[in-house]
């Protein structure tokens, strides 16, 4: 029933962004990764409301109805022009209605169109509004995995090694550890034999591969929730995954190994495993949460699946 309810939810906001597109010619999937980037920020923040209807985008009242405006409430959109706000009337209501999706989404659409409508200007668009080069970032990776599936479907997961592989894992993070510093352990360890196929799990974009002298060999991926799954002390990768490369929950991105803590190439300081963490942006900073019961419900999910 969950599922069906989301499908539901995805399919009137496509609805929404395919609309905003035919009017503005500002291809969906940049409304919609706008407004998924900021449904994961406020999902991640307690100063940012809740949003009210099916779009995510929040504009600050100042910044809508006008940072001289003495109604931040304001909803005459002659009135905030004059103010200088961004707040517009998009469904032809005579309002400019700071909670109407349709009237979120055509301020934004009004921002984007003063620069234009290709890539490179949308992205300046993106950055003036946000004034920081990793929110642009990270929008311009969402609608690139939008653009390569053509739907919002897209919150299925993977268990990242395997399931007919050995393997044996428990909750790890928050450990301490010594080697380089005192730190504590953000991820989940998770065993098993050198050579074990390591597979991405979810859909994202591979934002970092290569070597880290804590993790060795690894690879970043980030999804369209805006988290970012980190695969550490890799034997090697996968011939065919690159950075910026799109891929899905269950590709193959490289094996277990041992390697990490020391220069580029050190390898059997400690038993084989893959380290995975997740980390979550909040529009400022990122930080690590605990991947342990995520990764419980995806190998669940997915015997279940097996068992069919």
């Amino acid at each position: 029933m969950a599922n069906t309810d989301q499908q539901k939810v995805n399919e009137e906001r496509m609805s929404l962004y395919t609309k905003m597109e035919a009017v503005t010619q500002i291809p969906w999937y940049y409304y919609a990764a706008i407004d998924q980037y900021e449904r994961s920020i406020r999902r991640a923040r307690k100063d940012i409301p809740k949003e009210a209807g099916l779009i995510g985008i929040y504009i600050k009242p100042e910044v809508w109805a006008g940072a001289l405006n003495p109604d931040p409430t304001d909803t005459n959109p002659l009135s905030i022009q004059l103010f200088g706000g961004i707040g517009v009337d998009g469904n032809g209501d005579g309002l400019a209605d700071q909670t109407n999706d349709e009237d979120i989404l055509f301020a934004i659409s009004e921002h984007i169109l003063s620069y234009g409508t290709d890539r490179d200007n949308i992205k300046i668009a993106l950055w003036d509004y946000y004034k920081r080069d990793k929110s642009v970032s990270l929008i311009m990776g969402i609608a690139k995995i939008y653009t390569v599936y053509g739907t919002l479907d897209l919150d299925k997961h993977a268990f990242p090694v395997p399931l007919g592989y050995n393997h044996s894992y428990k909750n790890t993070w928050g450990d301490a550890r010594g080697w380089g510093g005192r730190r504590i352990h953000e991820g989940t360890d998770i065993f098993a034999s050198y050579g074990t196929p390591v597979r991405a799990t979810s859909y994202g974009v591979v934002e970092m591969k290569g070597w880290n002298r804590f993790g060795g060999w690894r690879i970043g991926i980030r999804d369209v929730n805006n988290t970012y799954h980190y695969f550490a002390h890799l034997n090697g990768f996968a011939k065919d995954v690159a950075i910026g490369q799109v891929v899905e929950p269950g590709k193959i991105i490289g094996s277990v190994g041992s390697s990490g803590y020391g220069p580029p190439g050190t390898a059997g300081k400690f038993p084989p495993h893959l380290h995975y963490g997740m980390y979550k942006d909040n529009g400022y900073t990122e930080w690590s949460f605990d991947p342990y019961p995520h990764l419980r419900a995806w190998e669940r999910d997915e015997r279940k699946q097996r068992r069919k």
